[in-house]
């Protein structure tokens, strides 16, 4: 499948992989922070933003798509960074095809399953009553019993087109469909890790990271270097942008394979 996306700046390529119910535009100051020295590619993954929507959220099949594309725009190999569930599907386009990947950035996941609310969020929005010429404002107050936080309110709700005819641009029943698939990792064959240079990036208020996973990543990514960014939340790009951009861009710089992580 053929990704929607941007296609920035001039040099070696990068693209980068949004999280669940996001897009592209999530990393857009990212991607202009790098533009200046990179060809920086942004994609909206399956069921998100401007692609095309379509059952299934296996990160093999997301993987390939992001693969297929960046081969499509001649930007192969290329130094590749994921969030959250971006950064899964990142992982597995390393893993599986490890001479397409220059280098990798996952931020603030690991390649675990995990349980948090994301069924819970893709069922409210599902419910929410999409009445013609409703508001922002509106929707957001419908919501706000079932999601809490303004903030992941706001997030969620750059998804929804208003007007007389309200819709969400994001294929919501695929993705709550694919729910599992979403939150799990799959089982990789024996012996498969990813050599090349690989940084993974957590927040320091976030739990997503945490100690017990650190053998995964070092068996997947046996030269992976963690990093913590001080009073980040799980939206790194969000909470640090300065310092997120920071590591990114000297890690993409970087001219030597960086020392592996520290179990």
């Amino acid at each position: 499948m053929i990704l929607h996306g941007t296609d920035i700046g001039a040099g070696p390529p990068v693209a980068l992989l949004h999280g669940l119910f996001g897009r592209s535009q999530n990393l857009g100051l990212l991607a202009r922070r790098l533009s200046s020295r990179f060809r920086v590619l942004s994609l909206d993954l399956r069921n998100h933003g401007a692609s095309p929507h379509t059952p299934g959220m296996a990160y093999p099949a997301m993987a390939q798509d992001v693969l297929e594309t960046l081969a499509a725009c001649t930007a192969l190999p290329v130094a590749l960074l994921g969030h959250s569930m971006g950064g899964k599907v990142a992982m597995l386009a390393a893993l599986t095809q490890p001479d397409a990947v220059s280098r990798l950035v996952v931020a603030d996941i690991a390649p675990v399953a995990y349980r948090h609310h994301n069924a819970a969020i893709s069922a409210s929005l599902q419910a929410l009553d999409l009445i013609p010429g409703m508001s922002r404002s509106q929707a957001d107050s419908a919501l706000a019993p079932q999601v809490t936080d303004p903030a992941v309110r706001g997030f969620l709700l750059q998804n929804l087109s208003l007007g007389q005819a309200p819709f969400w641009r994001i294929g919501l029943d695929e993705i709550a469909a694919g729910m599992a698939d979403i939150e799990g990792f799959p089982a990789m064959p024996a012996g498969s890790c990813y050599h090349g240079p690989a940084l993974f990036l957590r927040g320091g208020r976030s739990d997503y990271v945490q100690q017990e996973a650190l053998p995964a990543i070092s068996r997947l990514f046996p030269t992976a270097r963690l990093e913590t960014i001080a009073d980040a939340g799980h939206w790194l790009h969000a909470d640090q942008p300065a310092a997120f951009a920071d590591s990114v861009e000297k890690f993409f710089s970087e001219a030597a394979t960086p020392a592996k992580i520290s179990l």
